[in-house]
């Protein structure tokens, strides 16, 4: 894989039960890129994915979300994760650093539930985002135009994904918008 994305840093942002392949498939591929790739989350020194039915694995994380700044990234991943993005959704240290990177116009990558932040973070209006279940419905309520069918949709530097996408299409959607076409180093 070409270094497309060498000397840019990248935000995974999570809390436990996000799921793991939601994170874990696109940062290899980052990694591979040339990425710096950094672990962010509201959760002290460890965070727990969710995997398939149950708990997954620990992963070190490399920032508390209350100390990180958007300013120190090219771009921004939100894996989803119902028990993870309910957890975000109540740190206001979540909406100060999802609006630093969509004020910025920086690249934002919001996978299934992760949509919803957009709520929350007083984002969501006149956003095209993609979102199915509850996650719609508050999106539709705040403003956004919702697509229930589409896999991924793209409104300016933000990609909105639909949750329950294979890793392998959960990472080839995230590249193409973060680093497949040099579209990181163009917006940062």
């Amino acid at each position: 894989m070409t270094e497309s994305l060498a000397g840019k840093t990248i935000a995974l942002l999570v809390a436990n039960g996000f799921e793991e392949i939601e994170m874990t498939e696109p940062q290899k591929a980052l990694l591979g890129a040339g990425a710096s790739v950094k672990l962010v989350s509201s959760e002290t020194a460890l965070v727990n994915g969710w995997h398939g039915a149950a708990w997954g694995h620990y992963f070190p994380i490399d920032g508390a979300l209350s100390t990180q700044m958007a300013a120190d990234f090219d771009a921004l991943l939100v894996p989803g994760g119902h028990r993870s993005i309910i957890a975000l959704a109540k740190s206001a240290h979540t909406n100060r650093f999802l609006k630093g990177f969509l004020d910025g116009d920086k690249p934002v990558v919001l996978v299934g539930d992760a949509a919803s932040l957009l709520v929350g973070a007083e984002r969501a209006a006149g956003r095209s985002v993609v979102a199915e279940g509850e996650s719609a419905e508050a999106l539709g309520a705040a403003g956004a135009n919702v697509d229930g069918e589409a896999t991924s949709q793209v409104d300016g530097s933000l990609l909105t994904v639909r949750a329950g996408l294979e890793g392998p299409e959960v990472t080839s959607i995230v590249m193409s918008h973060l680093g497949g076409d040099g579209s990181v180093a163009e917006a940062a």
